[in-house]
């Protein structure tokens, strides 16, 4: 069994998927399955794929389901993973040539306290997203990567598969198709660590039509989702300063759904109160720059 899969979520991404396919062929080693999940595609995906298929280069693993959104992807992509370790590379990003080798190598024999290992993004002129981690760091939570050493900026993450599976799947509301992947790191972080390496495993590029640069659209457009993630953020973080930024978010979600019964969901009163007023402004304030979208 090859010890991990890489798996892409995509949605009528064709004329950008090659990209992907291209680096994972150059890839130094092949321990790897790529898995596409196609989450509704309408476009030549599924064509273009079982051409690659028929070449034989990688192994492949092709899916396709009707469109549940990214979150939905990820379902299916942890339910059906049969390796021992995961990634996910989107469908407008790629790998450097090396990149399964590294994940192999620092995967290899990996502490059980570690849920899998996380790495750099970089553009493609080889800048670094963000900041790189701390080069003595040899231990870490996502969350506190970003918010105790500074590492901020994508990252991206390699997860034991057994370890994501232990956790709920993203729920899929009706009429949305967002819910933040984050969610779910976050409750990994209450109760394993991950190892940072400073190596770039992602070449990351921000389409006009992918999720990152359409943030605040999706924001509106999937309140539940995001209340959700707030919910499950407010119990996991342990900084008040945390919890106070998701109780924000929280109250602007719930003026979008007009279901105010989401605040109570937070079983905390006091610190909801105090969001309130710093909710409706943010609310405004996604309003105002939505409303030609």
């Amino acid at each position: 069994m090859k010890p991990i899969t890489v798996f892409t979520p995509t949605y009528n991404r064709a004329y950008c998927l090659h990209q992907l396919y291209d680096s994972l062929v150059r890839q130094t080693s092949p321990d790897f399955i790529w898995m596409i999940i196609d989450d509704g595609s309408t476009d030549e995906t599924k064509t273009l794929v079982e051409s690659w298929k028929a070449q034989n280069k990688i192994e492949i693993d092709y899916v396709f389901q009707q469109n549940q959104g990214m979150h939905g992807a990820h379902n299916t992509a942890y339910t059906r993973i049969q390796t021992e370790f995961n990634t996910c590379i989107d469908s407008d990003d790629y790998m450097p040539d090396d990149a399964i080798a590294v994940i192999v190598e620092n995967t290899r024999n990996l502490d059980p306290k570690f849920a899998g290992i996380v790495g750099l993004d970089i553009d493609k002129s080889g800048k670094i997203m963000g900041e790189k981690m701390p080069d003595n760091l040899t231990e870490s939570t996502l969350t506190d990567l970003y918010n105790v050493h500074g590492a901020h900026g994508d990252k991206k993450l390699v997860y034991r598969t057994e370890v994501v599976r232990k956790y709920p799947p993203y729920p899929l509301f009706k009429g949305e198709n967002f819910v933040p992947l984050g969610t779910l790191y976050a409750m990994i972080d209450r109760d394993y660590l991950l190892k940072p390496i400073n190596k770039p495993l992602v070449v990351v590029e921000y389409l006009a039509d992918g999720s990152s640069r359409n943030i605040l659209r999706q924001y509106r457009k999937n309140p539940r989702g995001f209340a959700y993630a707030r919910l499950k953020k407010i119990e996991s973080n342990r900084g008040l300063k945390e919890k106070f930024i998701s109780a924000v978010h929280l109250v602007s979600s719930a003026i979008f759904t007009k279901d105010f019964s989401l605040l109570a969901q937070a079983r905390k009163p006091l610190l909801i109160a105090a969001a309130l007023p710093f909710g409706l402004l943010l609310n405004l304030y996604i309003r105002n720059k939505t409303a030609a979208q």
